[in-house]
């Protein structure tokens, strides 16, 4: 194990040789955050993309999976990479941006220099903090496709926040830490063939997908135990604006992580893009702005403290706002591109309108879509909506991705209960899943008292339930719950969009809307994975890959 400041993480050990590949395309090798260099972009998705349902670090995927494929060219780049070769050398790009930006004082120049960074390590706090920006790339470690039941190093996959780590509660952190994980072993071992006799495998269905889709279903129901400490990879891939903006918020997080990793991730992006990293931390440029945000955040949780209150009942999905006159308006504003009138004029003309009449605007705007990427234009970003969401943390981790609407949360805690799936009742577990969750719920109230509630974050379980909000216009919506609605979504996200879409037609009462969002999916299935993972198969077969049995 290293340490970097005051978090400790895992090292990862390659040979003289490894590392002479790696020093060319990673700007580290001991760090868990470094830069990607020296590859073609599609080389650097492909690696991320892969990165997403791995247990492995990317450094030794591109080492076992990129670097000896003939087909990815990484060879060849390779015997070509070498001090000032005009790949590498980026000083005279620095000093052109440097002119522009001190003669034109330019900003948007950095947004059209990108980079990728791997972010390892990272706890499912801190991903989420990662993931805040909306003009960025993330590509995350999945839940659903990895067992979190071996050690990295010499501890399970999670974090010790240097404030637990500094503090009376270190052994006690550790040790129901680590009854968690070993927990987490023991259901995971019992659901995989529990699931197999349920669904045995089907006559045509290779070995690997049958295996995949019931791996799948097992990580579905037994991540609930994985706590908010879990360690996740990241790759990110960004403008030097999103980056800086990214970091100025980071240096002012309460959470000792945060501001320890976006001092790596300033180390390294320094090393690829120097000059969009200048301002940073000059104290009154990015020094200034992250301490406005810190003071902003201070007061307004001395605010919060005169409102909180007990929970109360409530359903799981609540629609708080929306436009009565949603309709109207989108008629309006989609034949606007189509006239010569003035919008207000247009919508006047709309308060005339027959039923009949919208219905044809909107039959003729919808059109007739041939699948859910086949989308209305931007009329539909004419009206809103707002939802209050009651679900566990793993929902809220899943559809926090859509960050093009506008989403904010709650501290996860205790407070609003937990979920227990089916199947943990039927293999006899129901007995421990609630210890875990009572014995996690004691050591949050040990640690918040002296140490916060930003800190006692860490050892709840995924199964716990936070309140978040989506605001999101109607365009937005059909992307979100036509895609989190699809068969192979996670049974439980795909029950939040589904009530979501029955309130917009329900009780905003826009049919019409709803009715043109046609592939929501309201069924129910019992492996949802198993027709993705066969059109998977078949995709491989047409490229002559065989899967293993």
């Amino acid at each position: 194990m290293t340490a970097t400041s005051t978090t400790v993480y895992a090292t990862e050990s390659f040979t003289a040789e490894e590392r002479q590949v790696l020093d060319r395309f990673f700007t580290n090798l001991d760090s868990p955050v470094f830069g990607i260099q020296n590859l073609p972009e599609v080389v650097k998705g492909a690696l991320f993309a892969r990165y997403s349902r791995s247990p492995k670090s990317v450094r030794r995927l591109f080492l076992d999976e990129f670097y000896n494929h003939p087909e990815t060219g990484v060879v060849s780049i390779a015997d070509h990479v070498g001090s000032g070769d005009p790949i590498v050398d980026r000083k005279r790009a620095e000093d052109l941006y440097q002119r522009v930006f001190t003669e034109y004082g330019d900003d948007s120049v950095a947004q059209v220099g990108g980079a990728h960074l791997a972010c390892e390590q990272a706890s499912n706090i801190l991903t989420k903090v990662l993931e805040w920006g909306r003009l960025a790339s993330y590509l995350e470690q999945s839940t659903r496709y990895i067992f979190y039941d071996k050690k990295l190093g010499d501890r399970y996959r999670y974090i010790v926040p240097p404030e637990i780590a500094a503090s009376p509660h270190a052994a006690l952190y550790s040790e129901t830490m680590d009854w968690l994980f070993d927990t987490y072993a023991e259901l995971v071992a019992k659901l995989v063939p529990y699931y197999e006799t349920l669904y045995p495998k089907q006559e045509g269905d290779s070995g690997f997908v049958w295996r995949s889709t019931i791996r799948a279903k097992a990580c579905d129901d037994v991540r609930g135990l994985l706590p908010a400490s879990t360690s996740s990879n990241v790759g990110i891939f960004a403008s030097g604006q999103a980056y800086e903006m990214m970091l100025l918020r980071m240096f002012a997080h309460p959470l000792a992580e945060a501001r320890d990793y976006a001092r790596m991730m300033l180390t390294e992006l320094r090393k690829m893009m120097p000059a969009f990293m200048r301002r940073v931390d000059i104290p009154e440029r990015g020094g200034a702005w992250s301490s406005y945000l810190e003071d902003v955040a201070g007061r307004m949780r001395t605010e919060a403290g005169t409102y909180e209150g007990p929970p109360e009942p409530r359903p799981e999905v609540v629609l708080v706002d929306w436009d009565r006159d949603a309709e109207r308006k989108v008629a309006a504003a989609s034949l606007y591109p189509y006239t010569n009138l003035p919008d207000d004029h247009l919508l006047t003309a709309s308060e005339s309108m027959s039923d009949v009449d919208i219905d044809r605007v909107f039959a003729a705007y919808v059109g007739d879509r041939q699948n859910r990427r086949h989308k209305p234009g931007r009329a539909m970003e004419r009206t809103a909506y707002r939802f209050d969401i009651l679900a566990d943390y793993g929902i809220f981790r899943d559809l926090q991705r859509h960050r093009m609407l506008t989403l904010d949360w709650q501290r996860l805690g205790p407070l609003h209960g937990y979920v227990l799936p089916e199947s943990i009742v039927d293999i006899g577990a129901d007995g421990v899943w609630r210890e875990a969750m009572d014995r996690t719920a004691e050591l949050h109230g040990a640690l918040a008292p002296g140490l916060g509630a930003d800190v006692a974050q860490y050892v709840v379980p995924f199964a716990y339930k936070i309140r978040f909000f989506f605001q999101l216009n109607a365009r937005e919506a059909f992307h979100l719950l036509e895609l989190r609605t699809a068969q192979g979504g996670h049974p439980d996200y795909r029950r939040v969009c589904q009530e979501m879409h029955r309130l917009i037609r329900d009780q905003a009462g826009h049919r019409r809307i709803a009715d043109a969002m046609q592939f929501v999916d309201h069924n129910d299935y019992d492996l949802a994975r198993l027709e993705g993972e066969r059109r998977a198969a078949a995709k491989r077969a047409a490229a002559g890959i065989a899967d293993p049995e």
